[in-house]
């Protein structure tokens, strides 16, 4: 059997982030894990389609892949894989917290007792279609957390340290007993690190971090388009000390022009043209999306609505490989205001066009009148 689109499992969209997928996922999970849904292998297929999903879409590498090739693209290497296993543990963490009153969850990476990795930071950047064509290089303020500098990280006021908590001994998990079922728990006293700050760093409050503005410089690759993201590994919040920070992803979403329409590689726009141009036929002048000058031998008798194409002039393939190319919607536009002079012409061409529908030229009104037939009515 096919397998389902990776989006359509988790019911998400192809420009949903990091954290919409994953509180999708969540929230699937929790309703089809086999331990809530006992004898019901259809959940435990759900459960398995679900998880597979995630564990593609949360992933930075495969998700691009899967989003450029689809399965075919994850063969050998596509499924829920060993990482399957994290995505387990977190939704079992979760599940012990709505049986127990425990807490899954909370963003950041942590063995039990040791210290945590940084959160992951998510930003959203808004360019216009034109950066997106030629890239561009943008300083973002990223809001992160950093070591706090007076405690090294710790939380505890200089010179003290923090103490071991009481509750689980040191350990960061307890155990709680249910009946005959014994089930080990992350410590809520201290969230899992097996200390307690007794007294705070007036810096940071016991926290260990504290808030910067970090300026960022991030280099937009020309053809980037919306949902396309951009990672930048150990750019997030600062860790427990000794711990890796989180990492930093920049998505793009580009506003709509008002002229140029984007079509995957291509660029669509209208381009107006007199009587006289589409008639007659001749070079014309095409500005393009980032300005340049493309001459074009206009046919004659070309028709209000063709498409003409300029090769290479669209948007660049972030990729490599080449660039899309320009499709120009010819308008041939309808003079309101006419001169003297043009009146005359445009009655002398009304005159010999009559002419030439009653002699030998048999145009458009000239197959409308055997159609339909001098009374206006459809002939046999």
């Amino acid at each position: 059997m096919a397998k389902r689109d990776y989006y359509e499992v988790l019911s998400v969209t192809r420009t949903s982030t990091e954290v919409e997928i994953t509180k999708a996922y969540r929230k699937l999970a929790m309703q089809h894990h086999p331990d809530r849904n006992v004898g019901d292998p259809a959940a435990e297929v759900r459960f398995k389609e679900v998880t597979e999903a995630y564990e593609i879409l949360r992933d930075g590498q495969k998700r691009q892949i899967y989003d450029r090739h689809g399965h075919a693209g994850l063969s050998g290497g596509g499924g829920a894989g060993p990482a399957a296993g994290s995505a387990f543990h977190d939704l079992f963490d979760d599940l012990l917290g709505s049986f127990f009153g425990g807490g899954g969850g909370g963003g950041r990476k942590q063995s039990r007792g040791g210290p945590r990795q940084g959160r992951d930071i998510q930003v959203v950047i808004d360019i216009d279609l034109v950066e997106a064509a030629v890239g561009a290089t943008r300083t973002q303020t990223v809001p992160r957390e950093e070591a706090c500098r007076d405690c090294s990280g710790n939380g505890s006021k200089p010179g003290t340290k923090p103490a071991v908590c009481r509750r689980c001994g040191g350990q960061g998990a307890v155990i709680l007993n249910q009946g005959f079922i014994s089930v080990q728990q992350t410590c809520r006293a201290c969230d899992g690190r097996g200390q307690v700050i007794t007294d705070p760093c007036p810096s940071c409050r016991g926290n260990g971090r504290v808030e910067v503005k970090a300026a960022i410089e991030v280099k937009i690759p020309p053809g980037v388009d919306t949902g396309n993201r951009l990672r930048y590994p150990g750019g997030g919040d600062a860790g427990d000390p000794g711990a890796p920070r989180g990492d930093l992803e920049f998505v793009f979403r580009v506003r709509e022009h008002k002229f140029f329409h984007r079509e995957g590689h291509n660029l669509v726009c209208q381009w107006p043209v007199t009587f006289a141009q589409a008639a007659l036929g001749g070079p014309i002048e095409i500005t393009t999306l980032i300005g340049q000058k493309v001459i074009y031998e206009l046919p004659r008798g070309i028709q209000t609505h063709e498409v003409i194409r300029l090769g290479g002039h669209g948007m660049a393939n972030p990729h490599g490989g080449r660039k899309g190319d320009l499709m120009v919607q010819v308008v041939v536009e309808t003079p309101t205001q006419l001169t003297p002079e043009q009146d005359q012409l445009f009655r002398k061409l009304a005159e010999l066009e009559k002419t030439q529908v009653a002699g030998s030229r048999k145009g458009f009104f000239g197959k409308l009148k055997d159609l339909f037939g001098s009374d206006g009515h459809p002939t046999e």
